[in-house]
This record gives C-alpha cells, sequence and structure tokens, in this order.
C-alpha cells in the first residue's frame, strides 16, 4: 500500500491532529514549548506513522508502524486528559477531541489484527496476497 491519504484510519488520524493543532493554539502561552508542543508531537506521530509504514516494503513493516501509531495515541490520550485537568480544554471540546481518538485506536488496533492475521496465512501457506486496507476513494 503506497497512497497512504486513501486509507480511511489515516484520514481520521490526520482530521485528528488538525483538531488538536486548532485547539492547542488556545492553551496557555506559557505551555508553548511544554504541553502544547508534545500534544502537536503526539497527535501528527500517528498519521506519520501510518503514512511511513505504508511506504515500505511488507505488511509486516506497515504492521510495526501501526503499532507505533498506537503508542502515539495512548499518549494523546493522556495528554489530552490532563489538558482537560488543567483547564485548557473545555469538556464539550475534550469530549469530541477525545471520541475522534477512541475511533481511530480503534482502527488502528483493527488494521494491526488484520495485518497479523495475513502474516499468519502467508506464514501457513494458504494465500500470497496482502491485506486489504479500508480505503475511501
Amino acid at each position: 500500500m503506497s497512497d497512504f491519504r486513501k486509507l480511511l484510519v489515516w484520514q481520521k488520524a490526520h482530521a485528528l491532529t488538525l483538531t488538536v493543532y486548532r485547539e492547542t493554539a488556545h492553551w496557555p502561552r506559557h505551555e508553548q514549548y511544554g504541553l502544547v508542543s508534545q500534544t502537536r508531537r503526539a497527535a501528527a506521530s500517528i498519521p506519520s506513522n501510518i503514512a511511513e509504514g505504508c511506504g515500505r516494503d511488507s505488511d509486516p513493516e506497515l504492521g510495526r508502524f501501526i503499532s507505533i501509531a498506537k503508542g502515539s495515541a495512548a499518549e494523546l490520550s493522556y495528554l489530552l486528559m490532563l489538558a482537560s485537568e488543567l483547564g485548557y480544554q473545555s469538556p464539550p471540546s475534550h469530549e469530541t477531541t477525545a471520541k475522534a481518538l477512541v475511533e481511530v485506536q480503534r482502527m488502528l488496533w483493527s488494521l494491526e489484527r488484520r495485518l497479523h492475521e495475513s502474516s499468519t496465512k502467508r506464514r501457513a501457506g494458504r494465500t500470497r496476497s496482502a491485506v486489504s486496507l479500508p480505503t475511501r476513494d
């Protein structure tokens, strides 16, 4: 899979990253090089790792980058919770962003599972085709 832009999970992760960038623009200035920067990096890491994995030569390589994206999503989940508890994010804004993040996390888990199943089948000699990834044309 070379065109990561067609992947629905990448599209959702990219939209989430744009939302995070817009929201963090309103956080306190003294957090610019702390929580704002770290939150933005965690958010951008999700679609970045999906894109990098798509540029690799195999499903196992893609799976490795999906795993990294999952870690970044978990980090983002904590950072958003922290920002909310510090009062940097309104409850409705936090809820909307958290729901979008949970959707991306579920999609990452599902994709990773399908990649693993596809890899297991290929090793068993039952199929040689790559896993079919959900896309939006």
